[in-house]
């Protein structure tokens, strides 16, 4: 992708702000959650759910009623649209949510189920550990046969420090083959045998078995399984509730009757402790063409919104930003100049979206929070050389549905028309607008930069050549930070500050949302900026980045494990647990990612994602995410 999100606020009269607040916290936030309430009790919504996706049209299909509805009545027909955007995206997200998490919990389970200690695996098979691991070095030399020595050290001897045995990608290729097998197996030794190596790591282990560590290893599954089985119990999506109906609800059923258990105490709590969104849905403009540019008498662009025509906003925003409103401005003129000879296809604009940013304070609600415009762009739109790519990119696509169309051979009238509409798309994409040039930038596809994400080092890179798979150079946070890095201190020490004023308010009952500072972002963009410039100078085709995934999850569910076996209380393993989320140093790596994927665009580098190792250091974790992501383009 190489498109970006710019934002800049919004300025207008308060009448003008009055307006567009009603409009969006009495009607279209309301429809919003009227659709998001039908879908959740639509008859097929179970079948949608173990899909993992829903037909999009269906929200459309809800939202027509509704248009008449009294409660909805009033609103432009681009808000409807926006509604139904926003409906689908919600659940698109949320349904993709929890088919990931049901696979997550049905590959878990298998694997409790395998995992056993030595002892309960004698047993099971009925014959004695040497020949259990006679067996497993039987069915390792089944699936590596043309080097058996790389699959298993001898008993007692140990491989060379530092060296791998076997390979990660290689290990992964035998974990898989050794699941399909005990899958498809009904030899009682064989899988035991299986379920041997693969809690072994694909080898013979020449050490006696730690009951304790393995009591530690499965309670962390078991905490894992718990965790997913909860999140798949997870209410669905209800939206907004800006008039806090919900909160004073269940504020009155605590107050007024006893939770029938611990569980239902628990999602009460949630609820009265769990801060609302006081600010209505944004609002989608999805077309470039469904917004107006123009200077107003003082010079200052401002823009206006079909459905809002009679309102004006005027644009504030950053000097850094100003050259793309600049830009959107001339585009929309050119193509007026020029009597509609030029594409919007090609406008370096691509869509919007109205959004109120929520503030503090007392009054108004629409003077209080402010508005703010979201405009996506292509990077590739803003020179000579990027216009071109896309142009012959869209005239291909055109000209591809032109041939298709002629090749249906007697057209009615509606399908000449369209194919009128596609010549004439097709003439206009072909008289692009003017842009600067400037040269595009060229790297390498075998140069990759692996990211790799950590709990005490925020990033850490690898430059590794795909083809040898020899890293190239390693970038740690301190040299990606330079003289920079004491800010990292400074930021750390603002969370542990910010985390012990949270803490004093919660005793004592005040308002404990303190947020978090700037420094944090302006680090990430730092690092970002510095992630570019290594691949820029070792010509990277491409910057690795890890899929977030279950990451949290991963490390809550160790932090726990940790807990437990300090103690059988639960005060203290919620203490210890506590104790040592404080001494790591927390990160929004999402905002991190952004900030990487959105330089990477601007700078014409392409972003490709891959998972992130568990067990290895920060610069090997670089160095396996770049080299899987480079294998992978073969499969």
């Amino acid at each position: 992708m190489s498109q970006i999100t710019i934002q800049c606020r919004l300025v207008a009269s308060e009448t003008t702000r009055q307006q567009l607040w009603q409009l969006m916290a009495e009607k279209n936030t309301p429809l919003i959650n009227e659709l998001l309430s039908q879908i959740g009790k639509h008859p097929e919504f179970e079948t949608w759910r173990q899909k993992g996706k829903h037909p999009t049209g269906i929200v459309k299909e809800l939202c027509e009623p509704l248009k008449t509805d009294p409660r909805f009545m009033g609103q432009p027909a681009r808000f409807y649209t926006s509604a139904t955007a926003s409906v689908n995206y919600i659940y698109k997200s949320w349904f993709a949510l929890m088919k990931r998490f049901q696979s997550q919990l049905d590959g878990k389970l298998r694997w409790l189920e395998m995992l056993n200690s030595d002892a309960e695996l004698v047993e099971a098979s009925g014959v004695s550990l040497d020949i259990l691991q006679t067996k497993s070095a039987a069915i390792l030399a089944q699936f590596a046969p043309q080097n058996p020595a790389e699959t298993q050290p001898a008993k007692g001897k140990k491989t060379k420090k530092g060296k791998k045995s076997p390979s990660s990608d290689s290990e992964r290729n035998l974990s898989k083959n050794l699941f399909d097998t005990y899958s498809n197996t009904e030899d009682n030794l064989t899988c035991c045998a299986i379920s041997y190596l693969l809690k072994n790591g694909c080898k013979i282990s020449n050490k006696a078995e730690n009951p304790d560590k393995f009591a530690q290893r499965r309670r962390k599954v078991e905490i894992q399984i718990q965790r997913l089985t909860e999140k798949l119990a997870a209410r669905i999506p209800k939206g907004r509730d800006l008039t806090d109906t919900i909160r004073l609800e269940t504020l009155f059923n605590a107050t007024q009757t006893v939770p029938e258990n611990e569980t239902q105490a628990k999602f009460w709590q949630n609820i009265l402790l769990r801060k609302s969104s006081q600010v209505p849905f944004p609002v989608a403009y999805e077309t470039n063409e469904d917004m107006t540019w123009l200077k107003n008498q003082f010079g200052r662009i401002c823009v206006k919104f079909n459905g809002l025509s009679e309102h004006t906003f005027q644009i504030y925003c950053d000097s850094r930003q100003l050259h793309w409103f600049q830009r959107f401005l001339e585009d929309q003129q050119i193509k007026k100049n020029s009597k509609n000879q030029h594409s919007s296809a090609l406008f370096t604009l691509r869509s919007g979206r109205i959004s109120w940013q929520e503030e503090q304070g007392k009054g108004e609600p629409w003077n209080i929070h402010h508005l703010t415009l979201y405009c996506s762009v292509d990077t590739r739109l803003w020179t000579e050389e990027g216009t071109n790519l896309v142009k012959e990119e869209k005239a291909e696509e055109i000209a591809k549905t032109i041939t298709q169309t002629k090749a249906k051979g007697d057209l009615n009238d509606k399908q000449q028309a369209h194919l009128k509409r596609k010549n004439s798309s097709l003439a206009r994409i072909n008289n692009p607008f003017p842009r600067p040039s400037q040269p595009l930038y060229k790297g390498q596809s075998h140069i990759l930069v692996g990211v790799s994400l950590g709990l005490e080092d925020p990033a850490t890179i690898a430059v590794v050549d795909g083809t040898t798979g020899k890293v190239l150079t390693y970038r740690n946070i301190k040299q990606l930070l330079g003289k920079n890095y004491k800010l990292l201190n400074r930021q750390r020490q603002k969370k542990h500050l910010l985390s012990h004023e949270r803490h004093i308010a919660q005793r004592m009952s005040a308002p404990n949302q303190f947020g978090d500072s700037e420094l944090g972002e302006y680090i990430d963009k730092l690092l970002a900026k510095e992630i570019i410039a290594v691949a820029q100078t070792y010509k990277a085709g491409s910057i690795v980045i890890p899929k977030l995934g279950d990451m949290r999850e991963q490390i809550q569910s160790e932090i726990q494990s940790k807990a437990e076996q300090k103690s059988d209380i639960i005060e203290v393993q919620q203490k210890y647990a506590k104790q040592y989320r404080t001494t790591v140093h927390q990160w929004s790596y999402g905002r991190l990612i952004a900030n990487i994927q959105s330089q990477a665009n601007k700078a014409g580098i392409a972003i490709e994602e891959g998972k992130q190792p568990i067990r290895a250091s920060p610069q090997e974790k670089a160095k396996e995410l770049a080299i899987n992501a480079y294998q992978s383009r073969k499969a």
